[in-house]
């Protein structure tokens, strides 16, 4: 059932009258194109993204990735996986309540810890949404912070005195179950926030208020939906997936700890690397409200499934993998793979950062050296410094720290390595779309800028298309619809 809106917005509502409903009109005009396969990706999505994650759960442990029972499965056992009594396995109800409870813990100091309030972007109905980030540093200025680390040290002495390490044991042997919670936990929340945008004064995504319900109910309707004080989107966006990535990758670790009487170096590696980016990124918690997450996409599947499930499940496969295949790396393998993810942060952090700084104060006397194009939209595009090397150097960033997660598993198996292709195939998407929006909103200044900024990704090596058939993608899904196809 949606979750009502204030009086004054159901006063608004029933008292609104034509002239009104046209302005509710001009504010969510009727989307015309599509992404991602349209509706037929959607589906695709909705359906094939929940199976792949069940497969790396169920199907990879310690006789191999893919595990030899799926290599030497027969027709008639892959039939047997969608019986009632394997559906039923699936289904652990500790794991569900455990993941449960951390949803609401991270929800609690979420409204309970404070922090500094800073203004989001501009939205169509001209207002500014406040968002209070209590992740950065401003929450550990906070006295209420106390209870976060009150809990953590709580939590440390608990095991420390009691169980040692057998919760992080219990993690990883009830794998399966958490995997299926959170999938479950995703579509209701997928479910909530699609009914959830039909409610009167509901500002909608551009792209998500096509109409199609599988590709709304994929892709978002609502732009920011909120239960009370809670922006539920910025919320999902950090808190569950960087918390349950890094916590899960813990687990990963002492239970190998707890299988070797050590943690090997390869370990260390993945879980120190992926901690900092989790660290950071919430650390830098502000800087989440300039992406197109929040700016630009509604609350739908693609995002409550992707930070719900994908992250924290997938994300940490490399950890799980040294659980069941622990392996020693040289010291030359370790300096070179360090030297690769310091690198890819330091491109990626200091690109975003400089991005936030030049949009949030452009005047500001260390931007002094920036160049950039002024362009008839109102917004500067930054033409050299980090943004002149490519129109999306941080994600060249993100690359080389993705495979530098990668590299201490080995080559004994190419599923560890799902994240590093899914991820460059996930930039190189995004990187189109962002392409089609700003070729949309400025125009000829966008092609200006294309001829003074041509790579896209990779410096020198990425130019892989045109700036003529940048929108092709989008176009195409443009056609699809006025076409009725979809």
């Amino acid at each position: 059932m949606a979750i009502k809106r204030t009086a004054a917005a159901k006063s608004k509502a029933e008292s609104s009258d034509a002239p009104e409903t046209s302005v509710a009109v001009e504010l969510n005009p009727k989307t015309t194109f599509y992404e991602f396969g349209g509706p037929l990706g959607a589906a695709a999505m909705v359906t094939f993204l929940p199976l792949l994650v069940l497969f790396l759960a169920v199907g990879c442990d310690k006789t191999g990735y893919p595990s030899q029972k799926v290599l030497s499965m027969t027709r008639d056992d892959f039939l047997a996986l969608f019986s009632l009594n394997s559906l039923r396995v699936l289904f652990d109800p500790m794991a569900i309540g455990g993941y449960i409870a951390y949803i609401i813990w991270l929800v609690a100091f979420t409204l309970t810890v404070k922090g500094d309030k800073y203004p989001g972007s501009k939205l169509r109905n001209g207002k500014i949404l406040k968002y209070e980030c209590n992740g950065s540093y401003s929450g550990f200025e906070s006295s209420n912070c106390f209870s976060v680390l009150l809990s953590f040290f709580s939590l440390a002495i608990y095991c420390a005195k009691g169980p040692g390490i057998a919760p992080a044991i219990w993690v990883y042997e009830h794998w399966v179950g958490i995997n299926v919670a959170s999938i479950l936990f995703a579509f209701a929340a997928s479910f909530w926030a699609y009914s959830n945008s039909f409610e009167p004064g509901a500002l909608l995504a551009l792209g998500g208020n096509t109409g199609n319900m599988i590709y709304d109910f994929m892709i978002g309707r609502e732009l920011n939906p909120r239960i009370g004080d809670l922006d539920v989107k910025f919320f999902v966006e950090l808190r569950p997936p960087q918390m349950g990535w890094l916590l899960t990758n813990i687990c990963m670790a002492l239970t190998q700890y707890h299988n070797l009487g050590r943690i090997t170096n390869s370990m260390a590696l993945v879980v120190i690397f992926q901690a900092w980016y989790s660290i950071d990124s919430i650390w830098n918690e502000p800087l989440v409200l300039t992406t197109m997450d929040i700016t630009n996409d509604g609350f739908g599947f693609m995002l409550a499934f992707g930070n719900l499930c994908w992250v924290p499940m997938v994300y940490g496969l490399q950890a799980r993998y040294l659980v069941d295949f622990p392996l020693d790396l040289t010291i030359v393998q370790v300096i070179l793979i360090i030297a690769l993810q310091l690198t890819g942060f330091y491109i990626f952090r200091s690109a975003n950062s400089l991005k936030n700084s030049f949009r949030t104060n452009p005047n500001d006397p260390a931007l002094k050296d920036i160049k950039y194009i002024e362009t008839k939209a109102g917004t500067r595009l930054m033409t050299n410094s980090w943004w002149g090397y490519s129109r999306h150097i941080n994600y060249f960033g993100d690359l080389l720290m993705a495979l530098a997660w990668c590299l201490p598993t080995g080559f004994s198996s190419p599923i560890p390595y799902l994240y590093f292709f899914y991820f460059a195939f996930l930039l190189w998407h995004r990187q189109g779309r962002d392409e089609h929006k700003c070729r949309q909103k400025y125009g000829e200044d966008w092609v200006k800028y294309c001829k003074i900024v041509p790579y896209k990704i990779i410096p020198g090596l990425y130019p892989l298309f045109t700036i003529s058939n940048c929108n092709s993608y989008p176009f195409t899904n443009t056609l699809l619809f006025n076409s009725g196809i979809y």
